[in-house]
């Protein structure tokens, strides 16, 4: 199984826009087959950056995600309410409960 922690800084007037937009790209995302689990998290220290925990079955169901039109829409619009780069780790689950 893999992982995916995506650390995404949010423009403070644009965060309630993003945090709608997330929890609508989540809808489409629980219907991936795949796709095992896909959270939105925000740290109370750090209310602008929103922390996005995925985990996935393989690398096809990584790449099944990244290629459809409700990511693709996503990634369009989140030009509007991102404040910089995404950080993006990748990880190999090894176990879990």
């Amino acid at each position: 199984m893999l992982a995916l922690i995506a650390k995404i800084p949010v423009k403070e007037e644009k965060r309630a826009e993003a945090i709608e937009a997330f929890k609508a790209l989540i809808a489409e995302v629980a219907q991936e087959e795949g796709t095992l689990s896909y959270t939105l998290n925000v740290s109370p220290n750090d209310p602008n950056t929103l922390v996005v925990l995925e985990r996935y079955r393989d690398q096809e169901a990584l790449n099944h995600h990244s290629s459809t039109p409700h990511f693709k829409a996503f990634s369009a619009r989140a030009r509007e309410f991102f404040a910089g780069r995404p950080e993006i780790t990748l990880l190999e689950e090894l176990a879990s409960i």
